[in-house]
């Protein structure tokens, strides 16, 4: 049976759920091109503050199905690779998507599952979690954007070592690496996730969207360019009637009403 992505709502939070439990919720094509349809909508709905990903059941997401990629094989490589291009345009669309996306991790997240998780911009992970870059155990390399955000967070041996070694790696220390953002008990992660959703939810949307975008650009920068991008997005702030809202709560001493 194919995966599919069930879609929900949660107040103003879209949760997205990985539904595939009979492969630990094994991601496919059918999944990534759910997966961007459900971003390009919620980017057009002022209704949906932010977004949630979770897998059903007691993992997360054993990235891709062996057996399809087995399969693959005996197909021309353009298959295998317009598949990567349906993960890939998934993973750019979380990466860019104007809201903020938060990974809700129970039990596995393997190969393109941990690359999943590392696109979101927040992970809560149960204690138990377990996250893998299985790639070399099968004599594959990583897609999804996994070097990329490891390349990019972890020292190169590290990041090496996770990508070359296929090791598993608990929340612990991920956690403690600063991947993981927050630890909770095994059956918590999506209530918690819900929490830091609803907390993200009372900002100004605007300027969580300024947020996300200065810090996407922040690596590619120099100092002088970051700060004239900062300039930009705090003038255009300032000037939109959040910013108005957001100080005038703030002296009148109540919760702010945002846009």
């Amino acid at each position: 049976m194919a995966g599919a992505l069930k879609s929900t709502s949660d107040g103003s939070t879209l949760v997205l759920t990985l539904s595939n439990p009979e492969f630990k919720n094994a991601l496919g094509p059918e999944i990534y091109a759910q997966g961007v349809e459900a971003l390009n909508a919620a980017e057009n709905n002022p209704e949906i503050r932010s977004v949630v990903i979770t897998g059903e059941g007691a993992n997360f997401c054993a990235g891709g199905n062996l057996r399809r990629l087995q399969g693959n094989r005996e197909l021309p490589a353009d298959v295998q690779a317009q598949s990567i291009n349906g993960l890939h345009s998934w993973i750019d669309s979380i990466r860019t998507f104007p809201k903020p996306v938060i990974a809700a991790v129970e039990g596995a997240a393997a190969g393109a599952g941990f690359s999943l998780a590392l696109a979101c911009d927040f992970v809560v992970a149960a204690e138990n979690a377990v996250f893998v870059m299985a790639y070399s155990s099968v004599a594959l390399s990583p897609d999804g954007g996994g070097s990329w955000a490891l390349s990019r967070a972890l020292p190169r041996a590290l990041a090496t070592e996770l990508l070359m070694c296929g090791e598993r790696i608990g929340t612990p220390r991920l956690h403690a690496l600063g991947l993981v953002n927050r630890s909770v008990l095994a059956g918590d992660a999506l209530n918690e996730a819900l929490k830091l959703a609803d907390t993200l939810n009372a900002r100004a949307p605007n300027a969580l969207a300024s947020i996300k975008e200065l810090i996407n650009d922040a690596q590619a920068n120099t100092l002088s360019q970051q700060m004239d991008a900062e300039r930009a997005h705090f003038v255009r702030n300032l000037h939109h009637p959040n910013g108005g809202e957001g100080i005038a709560a703030f002296f009148e001493k109540r919760p702010p009403a945002y846009d």
